[in-house]
Parts: C-alpha cells; structure tokens; sequence
C-alpha cells in the first residue's frame, strides 16, 4: 500500500497508470452502478492483493463510494473507509476492477481518481467510436433496405404506368379507327335520309296538288304485217 508521503505516492501513481492494450470491440455502456463483488476473479482480472482486500471492504460494506466516472466499458471509482480515514481509488473494466490505489491522503486519492476518470476517457475512445460507427452502419443498412423498397415501388409504378399507357394508346388507336368508320358511316347515312326526305317533299307536293292527273294513253299497239300473197300478173 502506498503511505501518506507524497513522494512515494506520486511514484507509485506513475506506475499505476501505466496502460496496457484494450479491447476493440463495441459493447453498451455501463449502468451507474461500479462493478459488484466476485469472489472468483477470472484469470486476465488483477490479481494484487489491494484489488482482493478492495472486494472484502465492499462486501463487508465498509466503503462509501464518492464518486464514480464511467466511459464506455470502463470506469474509475472514489471509495471512502470512514474508519480509517482511508481512500481506495479502483480503475474497473466491464463488471472487473482493473487496477486498485489506496491512500490516506484526500488531495492524493482525488488526483489519482482524476487520472483514472481521464484515462477511461482515453481507453473508451476505441469503443465510443466503434459503437457509432456500427450504428451507423446498422442506420446505413436501414436506409439502404428503405431506399431500395421505395426503388422497387416506384418501378413497379413506373411500369405500370406504362402498361397503362399502352393500353390507352391502343384503345385511342381502335376509337380513331371506329371514328372514322362511323364518320363515313354518317355521311352516307345523311345522303340517304336526304334522299328520301326530297322523294317525300314530291309525293307530298303531288299530294296537295287539287288537279287530276292523267297518266297519258298507251300507245296504239302496231300494226299487223300484210300477210296476202302478191298479185300475179297473166303472162302474154
């Protein structure tokens, strides 16, 4: 553990916050609650004896936590043992504390919890910006696969448009084609209705007429041919 000198501890919190590599991929952020108690540390976990002892504070629930920073997958906590008068400053990842400082030193432990709470901010950058850019993508899809329907609607309206449009042409065709025939059909329709109408116009004009008219004789039949034998004249 690191004592109430300054020297060593700004010496020690040198060390402490050295880096080591992180994780690429993107995941939901942290609740606002630092990581609960496990009493089986996983392998890659810290395994110093200030993380061990940090667990059995919590569970004996002889800590206060101050404060809490999160970004991303990690996170930096301030906790507090009123007994002792004593501070841990813990650097967790997902649901695993990372790295552990302990100090007496009130000025002290909140430097190291501001170099922890800037740190995550660094570490976090990589998944920050994985996260947006998988929402992006996911967002791009969307617009694509929404575009792309619309395309598709649009098309399928376009031709049948064009359908349409044939079949009216077709149709205009066929009318232009009847119009004609019956236009012709009309005018002689109108010579003939003229026709009778002139002939009627006679028959009533002849109707009205007070005067009798005769239909001329007949005329006589012809004569019959001479059919007696020509005189025969006496030979001297």
């Amino acid at each position: 553990m690191i004592g109430s000198g300054h020297g060593r501890q700004f010496s020690r919190l040198l060390v402490a916050l050295t880096f080591i590599g992180v994780s690429a991929c993107a995941a939901p952020l942290h609740s606002s609650r630092p990581p609960a108690v496990q009493t089986k540390p996983a392998p890659e976990q810290a395994s110093s004896g200030t993380v061990a002892y940090l667990r059995q504070l919590i569970d004996r629930h002889q800590l206060t936590q101050l404060r809490t920073t999160f970004n991303g997958h990690y996170g930096a906590t301030l906790f507090f043992q009123p007994d002792k008068l004593s501070y841990y400053v813990a650097l967790f990842h997902d649901d695993a504390y990372w790295r552990v400082i302990q100090t007496d030193s009130e000025r002290s432990a909140e430097s190291i919890y501001s170099a922890f709470a800037e740190q995550t901010e660094k570490l976090a950058e990589v998944d920050i910006d994985a996260l947006r850019l998988k929402a992006g993508n996911a967002y791009a899809e969307q617009m694509v696969a929404m575009n792309e329907k619309r395309l598709k609607n649009l098309q399928q309206d376009a031709d049948r448009q064009q359908q349409q449009a044939r079949e009216v042409a077709a149709q205009q065709q066929q009318a232009q084609q009847e119009a004609v025939a019956l236009s012709n059909d009309l005018r002689n329709t109108s010579t003939q209705l003229e026709a009778v109408k002139t002939r009627i116009r006679e028959l009533e004009a002849q109707q009205a007429n007070p005067e009798v008219v005769l239909p001329p004789p007949p005329p006589p039949p012809p004569s019959a041919p001479d059919t007696q034998p020509p005189a025969t004249r006496p030979s001297n």
